[in-house]
């Protein structure tokens, strides 16, 4: 059993299962009431952590938050105590202080969320750490290809573009690969990390010809904020070697799907049409991302300290 959620791969079959059952559940739940809240953890408080900018992410761990009856804390570091120089310790043992049941942190410094565990007795949830992962966003694309195909053990998953600063990537590798289905990475040399050769995928610099046999393709952002030199010529060049258009979607098998965690280049990484296509899941991943998070919230906090997921 688990007391936080901070890498997906730290999770097992039985407990990720557990995980994307439990959010099909809060799913179901949802459908048809017309006051779309739980009670289930009333009396509960939810503190959201952000040191890096973020919508789609806060958004959802909040609405998770709050459809479950939780007091929800939104505490970003512009504009608070962290822009005058307090440490992210300090930091926790305020929210320590205040009785927080889960801190949901995002940091840009890789392994952020593990050091806060030292300092709290509540749950903490990553949310994105540096480079390092996001395991949310990699159960709710579980969740999102096994809603859509079905399963996602046997799956061949196409993961395309800037793997390098991507922890998008790093979990959904390492969940993806748990349940069974078969990654290849898509990337100019210069956007895959060192050590690759280690990891339980496969690696191609050709998309046109990995496409055609992928179940999933999952496109990633480029990460400019966070590069410091020139990883490919141009976004004309990356665009043409490696983003997704009309003609390459229609090269798709028949029933493959296309993902994008967020937010979307369009033009660079994804053409309109193919975001905007009946084949793209983009809108039902942000769906379901709160699904997830109040499956993850439900697990660590409705039963006694310890219990957890």
């Amino acid at each position: 059993m688990m007391e936080h959620l901070l890498n997906a791969s730290d999770l097992d079959v039985d407990t990720a299962t557990l995980i994307l059952d439990t959010a099909q559940a809060m799913s179901d739940a949802m459908t048809g009431r017309e006051v779309r809240k739980l009670p289930t953890l009333r009396g509960r408080t939810v503190v959201n952590l952000f040191y890096e900018d973020s919508t789609r992410t806060r958004v959802s761990f909040e609405t998770a938050a709050k459809r479950l009856s939780a007091d929800v804390v939104n505490f970003s570091a512009k504009g608070s105590s962290v822009s005058k120089g307090e440490s992210l310790k300090d930091t926790a043992l305020t929210l320590q202080a205040m009785g927080a049941d889960a801190v949901v942190i995002r940091h840009s410094s890789s392994g952020a969320a593990h050091r806060l565990t030292q300092w709290l007795d509540g749950s903490v949830i990553n949310a994105g750490d540096g480079t390092h992962e996001h395991p949310t966003q990699a159960l709710l694309d579980a969740f999102t290809i096994r809603q859509r195909l079905g399963r996602v053990n046997g799956l061949r998953v196409a993961i395309v573009g800037d793997v390098l600063h991507s922890r998008v990537a790093r979990s959904n590798i390492a969940l993806l690969s748990t349940f069974g289905a078969h990654v290849t990475l898509v990337a100019p040399p210069t956007l895959l990390p060192v050590g690759i050769d280690g990891w339980p995928v496969d690696v191609s610099y050709d998309l046109d010809a990995t496409i055609a046999t992928s179940d999933v393709v999952m496109m990633l952002r480029v990460q400019r904020e966070r590069m410091g030199d020139s990883f490919f010529p141009s976004i004309r060049e990356y665009s043409r070697r490696y983003g997704l258009d009309g003609a390459r979607m229609r090269a798709l098998p028949d029933e493959a799907i296309v993902m994008h965690p967020g937010p979307m280049i369009r033009g660079m990484e994804i053409a309109a049409d193919v975001a905007d296509s009946p084949r793209s899941v983009i809108v039902e991943q942000v769906a379901n991302g709160v699904f997830v998070r109040m499956a993850v919230l439900y697990l660590l906090l409705s039963g006694e300290k310890g219990s957890g997921i």
